[in-house]
């Protein structure tokens, strides 16, 4: 496969963005859905910031009251035996078998806009702020469909009461039109498809169990994008791959003659991330006609291997012009960057794994 990274790689880093907190500071600026927009590329940014904490024994948590619109600040002793601290991320108490108890940042929706795809400035302000009782830990990973005129953005809320995803629409990139928590918890990477297929909207979503089973991807039908069912199990990991440990959903799929083409994201069981690809019937999009067997993406460069959480290119949007798909990604939960893949290679990729 062949890759061409850009050479403003890493594109937008945290230190090229202000904190909207004050007494804060920006740990991550990555995972940005992508929209294009005028004559704009416009980066969904999700913005995580922390409260900068003087001693390093101690672990400060932001949680936003949506109600009051005021920020709340806990401090935790990384010495307390009640907590595990093994994740920078996340901390979870010692009764917890997995998930976790609170999130060492917050995070929200900052646009970063440009005129040519690989310079860009971040709008001071953010776009999407925690707005209602399920956003209290912060708003993450947005995606972006367009249909017609309007965008439709679906992102992860986050809360101690679980993580689902919701849905605004917006025409202007300016103000929104809020659709509610279209899954419940526990879910993520939603990815709806840009167009109707036999008079339904299909969505890609990836439930966390619990209980039993694994993390895999699903898929599911709506008459209005905000009622959703009829969920089936779409794929799942593959012991011995690459993507044994979890896989999502990454971009929007894309319409092509051979069938709906979705970029995913995998991870191993030690969360090394890489990106893959499988082809979806386009009349029947619960049929997965292939998928790739090796990565088409995967940690290389020095700021896709090294950073706050290292070994992670994690994609959630692109731009197709003819046969080129411009992928933006996070890298190592820190920052964005941007490559240029052959849609025609993916698909012989594909072809050629079957």
């Amino acid at each position: 496969m062949n890759i061409y990274r850009y050479e403003e790689n890493p594109m937008i880093t945290p230190v090229d963005v202000k904190p909207y907190h004050e007494g804060f500071e920006v740990i991550g600026a990555f995972n940005a859905g992508v929209a294009k927009y005028k004559d704009e590329v416009l980066l969904l940014l999700r913005v995580a910031e922390r409260p900068i904490s003087e001693n390093p024994d101690i672990v400060k948590v932001p949680i936003y009251n949506t109600e009051s619109k005021e920020m709340i600040i806990k401090e935790f002793d990384k010495n307390d035996k009640n907590y595990i601290f093994d994740d920078p991320r996340t901390f979870r108490s010692t009764d917890k078998v997995e998930g976790f108890s609170y999130l060492t940042s917050l995070s929200y929706i900052r646009i970063a806009r440009s005129k040519d795809g690989r310079n860009f400035t971040v709008d001071s302000e953010p776009f999407l702020y925690p707005f209602n009782e399920y956003q209290s830990f912060g708003i993450e990973d947005a995606r972006v469909t367009q249909m017609g005129d309007t965008y439709y953005i679906n992102f992860s809320s986050v809360s101690e009461v679980g993580v689902c995803d919701s849905l605004v629409s917006t025409k202007d990139f300016v103000t929104f039109t809020d659709k509610g928590n279209i899954f419940a918890p526990e879910n993520k990477d939603v990815l709806i498809f840009p167009e109707k297929v036999n008079g339904l909207y299909y969505a890609l979503h990836r439930p966390s169990l619990k209980s039993i089973g694994n993390y895999d991807m699903w898929i599911a039908t709506s008459p209005d994008l905000q009622h959703w069912g009829n969920h089936k199990h779409l794929a799942g990991v593959r012991e011995g791959h690459w993507d044994n440990g979890r896989i999502g959903g990454g971009l929007v799929p894309i319409k092509t003659e051979k069938g709906w083409l979705e970029i995913y994201h995998g991870a191993t069981s030690e969360s090394r991330y890489c990106m893959g690809a499988m082809l979806l019937d386009l009349e029947n999009p619960t049929k997965v006609i292939a998928r790739t067997k090796t990565p088409i993406l995967e940690p290389e460069a020095e700021y896709e291997k090294k950073g706050f959480f290292g070994e992670v290119v994690f994609g959630c949007g692109g731009i197709v012009n003819e046969d080129i798909l411009q992928m933006y990604y996070g890298v190592s939960d820190t920052s964005m960057a941007c490559c240029e893949l052959s849609i025609q290679e993916i698909l012989k990729q594909l072809e050629e794994e079957m």
